[in-house]
Order: structure tokens, then C-alpha cells, then sequence
């Protein structure tokens, strides 16, 4: 079943839908979406890996562009919306204990989470929440999204062939890893916070 996962993300990968896809996917992550966008960004540069570029950059914009409506979940919609995102990732207590980390760390924490599996709509909507700057939000976000996923199209540029071997033929246990740098990045939100 992993196998035909894989075969159809792929496959996914070479439509002419893949693009837009991949910034839908990337927009919705920064705000309440749980899947990061790099299930699509990995398969959609070893399918065509002179567009590595190209495609890093939509999801550096769109991630953004998201960052800005967790932002304006925080900040408008907390009540209503917010509220129930930050319940269904479970993180209401470390939401609350963020409020001092970002006293200590600012900006340099909201960069964390952009960079690693840290899910990264937590802190948009807590940005918006307490009213963090709003500018200091977007610049960190297009330094800490963009090293991400350029380091990721980056990489897959350079060394992609090997990789798409090495992925090939160790799907089920990198399948594993991901799913638990996902459910990590979740868990570590109760223990960090």
C-alpha cells in the first residue's frame, strides 16, 4: 500500500496540477493544516529537478501567505477558530506556555519553528494572538521558510537521482521517520512549552 502511495504521489508530481497543489498545500500548513508540504515538494523535484527552484519558491511564498491567516486567525478569529485548531493539535497548555518563550526568544523562536518539524501554525496563530509584529512575522518567515525548502529542493537538485534510489528502496522505514518527526514536532509542543 506504501508502495502505491508513493507511485501516486509521483505520478501526482508530473500533472499539471502539481504546482498549484503544492502551494495549497504549503498555504494551509502555515495556518491548520497538519501535513507539511514537503510530501509534495520531494516527489515534485525528483520528478523534474530543473524546477527545484521554482518549486521552493511557491512553497516559500505560499507557507508565508499562510503564516499571514494563522496570523489573522490569532489575531480576529481566536474565539472561534483558533481555539478549536490549537484543541485539535492538543496543545492548549504549551499554547499558553509560549507566551513566555516568546518574551525570552521573539523572533528567533518563530525562525525555529519555521525551519523544523515544529508545526509552524502553532506560532502564527499565537503571533496573531498576542500581537507580535506583524512585519518581524513575515521577514522571519521568508528567512526560516525559504532556508527549509530551498535546503530541501537544494538537495534534491544536487544529489537527486541517489536519493530517489535511496527513498525507493527504504520507503517503509522513512515512511516511519516522517511520521515521527510529524507526531515529534506535536509531542515536543507539550514538553518544550
Amino acid at each position: 500500500m506504501l508502495r502505491r502511495l508513493y507511485d501516486w504521489t509521483m505520478s501526482l508530481a508530473r500533472t499539471r496540477h502539481a504546482e498549484r497543489s503544492l502551494a495549497g498545500v504549503s498555504f494551509v500548513e502555515s495556518s491548520f493544516f497538519p501535513i507539511p508540504p514537503d510530501v509534495l515538494l520531494i516527489p515534485m523535484v525528483l520528478a523534474d529537478r530543473t524546477k527545484w527552484f521554482r518549486y521552493a519558491l511557491v512553497c516559500t511564498i505560499a507557507s508565508v501567505l499562510g503564516a499571514l491567516l494563522g496570523y489573522v486567525i490569532g489575531a480576529l478569529l481566536f474565539d472561534t477558530i483558533g481555539q478549536r485548531i490549537i484543541a485539535l493539535y492538543n496543545a492548549q497548555d504549551a499554547f499558553d506556555g509560549i507566551r513566555q518563550w516568546y518574551d525570552d526568544w521573539g523572533a528567533w523562536g518563530i525562525l525555529f519553528g519555521a525551519v523544523t518539524p515544529f508545526p509552524y501554525k502553532i506560532l502564527t496563530i499565537f503571533s496573531g494572538f498576542v500581537g507580535f509584529n506583524i512585519v518581524s512575522l513575515i521577514i522571519v518567515s521568508i528567512i526560516g521558510r525559504g532556508l527549509r525548502f530551498f535546503l530541501v529542493a537544494g538537495l534534491l537538485y544536487w544529489f537527486g537521482e541517489p536519493i530517489r534510489l535511496f527513498i525507493e528502496k527504504h520507503l517503509g522505514l522513512l515512511f516511519t521517520l516522517f511520521m515521527v518527526l510529524l507526531i515529534g514536532g506535536f509531542v515536543a509542543v507539550g514538553y518544550i512549552f
